[in-house]
């Protein structure tokens, strides 16, 4: 294991599910934080995926969407049984997840909020996610972060 854990290592070690962790450095860049991640693990930024909190209707809902691509706020409004969806700001996500804008993971969070995971993620064998901090990231199946999060599954990709 990398040094330091966090709460999502250590969630996922209680759970007993199956993950790898991946340390990685990434200095500045011309492209999105997510993309650079990507370049640094060596892997398609269609499987690293960002944890983004949303509000809808002003209820938190955590967005799982690839970096390679963009959350479509309606798509996601629609999928919480809601009608408008905003981004929350940083300070109000680190409130609500108890994690770092940058690091944001959807496990461990300190708040357990909804979920809704973009179904195109079930297309690889695994995925990467923030392990809770940068420089760190979790590779595991796409199901295991299904169902430790409990997250619905729907085309939130725009």
């Amino acid at each position: 294991m990398a040094r330091g854990g966090t709460r999502a290592i250590e969630y996922l070690q209680r759970a007993g599910v199956e993950f790898v962790v991946h340390e990685y450095e990434v200095g500045e860049t011309g492209v999105s934080y997510g993309e650079a991640v990507a370049a640094a693990l060596e892997v398609p930024p269609e499987r690293l995926l960002k944890t983004l909190v949303i509000l809808v209707d002003g209820r938190p809902i955590v967005g799982i969407v690839p970096v390679a691509g963009r959350l479509s706020l309606r798509k996601l409004a629609r999928a919480a049984g809601g009608k408008r969806a905003a981004m929350a700001d940083g300070q109000d996500a680190q409130r609500l997840t108890g994690y770092v804008v940058g690091g944001i993971s959807p496990i461990g969070q300190r708040r357990r909020l909804p979920m809704i995971i973009d179904a195109g993620v079930r297309s690889y064998s695994t995925i990467f996610v923030s392990a809770g901090r940068r420089g760190l990231q979790l590779e595991l199946k796409p199901d295991d972060l299904i169902e430790t999060t409990g997250a619905t599954v729907a085309d939130i990709a725009g």
